[in-house]
């Protein structure tokens, strides 16, 4: 499977209701600071998934089985943002990471993911301490939005034999994050990861 750099190209997939979605995200990107637009998002992506003229691109809904699918779909000219569908196979995940800085809202299309949240308790140079902050299983139709510093999280397929969609929408495109590898207890060490698009078509 290729994969990319997020500065390959400018992605713009035609597939059912891509118009309608992208007016509706558009609508709610203008809506002002970011607890607005986010709060915005968060609506309309719960609508959107739920609306029957809306069919993301086939290829979003094949795993890869080596790694999580990172599809970039679409990217606004005008306004920045990026829309990137996530496809996880059965036990797929993350590690926990940050998102660099940038404001998301993701909405689960597909299946059933299960998402942990975490709490900065201090850092000293690259060591982080962190503290598990609350978890969910969210289902097809939900949505939640990070905005930094509140932004440290893991995701997972917990399903052995389903696959799960996701849609994220990002206030750019996301390049890079901080990952937290494990090390004594709460502590962990950041490590930088530069961030790659698999194959959309």
């Amino acid at each position: 499977m290729d994969r990319m750099n997020a500065t390959d190209a400018l992605p713009d997939l035609d597939f059912p209701g891509h118009d309608k979605l992208v007016a509706a995200i558009d609508d709610a990107v203008g809506c002002g600071d970011e607890h607005a637009v986010t709060a915005a998002l968060r609506n309309t992506l719960c609508k959107m998934i739920r609306d029957r003229d809306v069919h993301l691109p086939e290829c979003v809904f094949d795993p890869i089985d080596d790694h999580y699918a990172r599809r970039e779909i679409y990217r606004s000219p005008q306004l920045g943002y990026s829309v990137v569908a996530m496809t996880w196979g059965p036990g797929q995940g993350t590690p926990m990471h940050d998102h660099s800085g940038l404001w998301c809202v993701e909405g689960v299309w597909d299946g059933e993911l299960e998402i942990t949240q975490f709490e900065l308790l201090e850092r000293n140079g690259e060591n982080f301490r962190f503290r598990a902050a609350g978890g969910m299983h969210a289902g097809p139709g939900s949505a939640g939005s990070l905005i930094p510093p509140h932004e440290y999280h893991t995701i997972r397929n917990a399903s052995n034999d389903s696959v799960a969609v996701s849609l994220h929408i990002y206030k750019a495109p996301m390049e890079a994050c901080s990952m937290f590898v494990p090390r004594d207890g709460e502590w962990f060490r950041r490590v930088d990861k530069s961030l790659e698009t698999d194959e959309a078509a």
